[in-house]
């Protein structure tokens, strides 16, 4: 992740050509590619794995493992992203890894629904073979400083690859842990710059990415979550034998849950961030925190108020007591994500974002006292009137 901005690694004989021509071109605008798109359908599919994955047991410790497994299908898909910012995958090179990788993960994210039972190992080895594999092409291919820095990646995903290989052959709590380690594996690379022995550490500073591509990839995900939620919203009315006025209640609140967060993050941040970023002298910084790290907590809480949505739509309940959890923290996580993606990017205090969940919080008083479609329309109204806010003049540029 080094070189200077707009400038490729230096041709510095054969080899340096060969890898500089896998580069992409940063003399123009760095457009999002077919073949990025098409490696996504991959994780519309995961996306949808991981919502019904809380459907059936809405439990705490289901929760928990989602997150664990949310967390591992982001980062294989996320550091894909960095790497086709730098590569061009118009290459065939390039090209042929990314269907590799998508190949691998449709197989991790057929497995996500039994990676706690019997098909553990297929997420492990899959989390596995992509960072590591990822990792050798990437120091391969290329030389100079971006092969020094990938080579400082790859040591660390050998240690988070080894963890999760372990991981999927053991049962258990050991499993849970030992992928929980490769995440944090994964995790606290980035955050201390890769440091390791003998070869040093990067600079955020160094990692100059495009920053308006690897904002549109993140956004992307946004609306692969999104989408996902949809597809729910119509899969789960189109089985109904009988659509009574209960149910055409329940539709249409869970449409409007998806549109309320869907304007929260697109009306305004979306366009205004992803200028900050390609404008910033230190692009990797804001990509690290504001997309890497904190995108995946929105991701998370549209995937639980998708859950909620099938849970409402398929069997509303009179007591809003067993979805509760869901139904409000679903958005409640949502806004925390987006205003911690404010604070990173504009280093102001997103207060309302914060009275959003608060006032999701003190709903939570309300549960015994409301139905589940009046407890979600409730909730679909506190993002509403926080998307309504950003209308404000003095919020407008952001």
């Amino acid at each position: 992740m080094s070189t200077q901005a707009g400038s490729p690694v230096p041709a510095a004989g054969a080899g340096a050509t060969a890898a500089g021509r896998l580069l992409r071109d940063r003399t123009g605008d760095q457009r999002v590619t077919n073949i990025e798109l098409f490696f996504d359908l991959v994780y519309v599919f995961a996306v949808t794995q991981l919502s019904h994955y809380l459907i059936p047991e809405p439990t705490v410790r289901a929760a928990l493992q989602a997150a664990l497994l949310l967390a591992m299908v982001w980062l294989v898909w996320a550091y894909t992203t960095w790497v086709t910012n730098w590569m061009d995958p118009e290459r065939l090179e390039v090209r042929v890894l990314l269907v590799v990788l998508m190949l691998i993960s449709l197989a991790m994210s057929v497995a996500l629904p039994r990676a706690f039972t019997t098909l553990g190992w297929v997420v492990g080895a899959g989390y596995a073979v992509q960072q590591i594999g990822r990792g050798v092409f990437m120091v391969v291919a290329l030389r100079g400083p971006l092969q020094k820095n990938f080579e400082r990646i790859l040591a660390w995903s050998v240690v988070s690859g080894a963890f999760a290989l372990a991981g999927g052959l053991a049962a258990g709590r050991a499993r849970e842990l030992l992928w929980l380690l490769a995440v944090l594996t994964d995790v606290c690379g980035g955050l201390t710059g890769f440091a390791t022995p003998w070869l040093g550490r990067s600079r955020t500073s160094d990692w100059t990415i495009e920053g308006g591509h690897f904002a549109e990839r993140c956004q992307a995900f946004i609306l692969i979550a999104l989408g996902e939620s949809i597809v729910i919203i119509g899969a789960t009315l189109s089985v109904m034998s009988r659509i009574s006025g209960t149910a055409v209640a329940a539709f249409v609140v869970a449409f409007a849950s998806s549109v309320a967060l869907w304007w929260l993050y697109f009306d305004r941040s979306a366009g205004a961030s992803a200028a900050v970023i390609a404008a910033s002298d230190d692009p990797g910084r804001i990509a690290r925190a504001a997309y890497h790290l904190i995108h995946p907590v929105m991701v998370a809480g549209i995937i639980v108020a998708a859950a909620a949505d099938d849970k409402i739509l398929s069997a509303p309940s009179s007591t809003a007591v067993p979805a509760a959890w869901m139904i409000l923290g679903g958005p409640a996580l949502f806004l925390a994500g987006h205003a911690a993606f404010k604070w990173v990017v504009w280093r102001v205090v997103p207060w309302t974002r914060l009275a959003g969940v608060a006032v999701l919080a003190l709903l939570g008083l309300a549960v015994p006292a409301l139905p589940e479609i009046a407890l979600a329309a409730c909730a679909t109204a506190v993002v509403a009137l926080v998307a309504a806010a950003d209308r404000r003049p003095a919020a407008a540029r952001r």
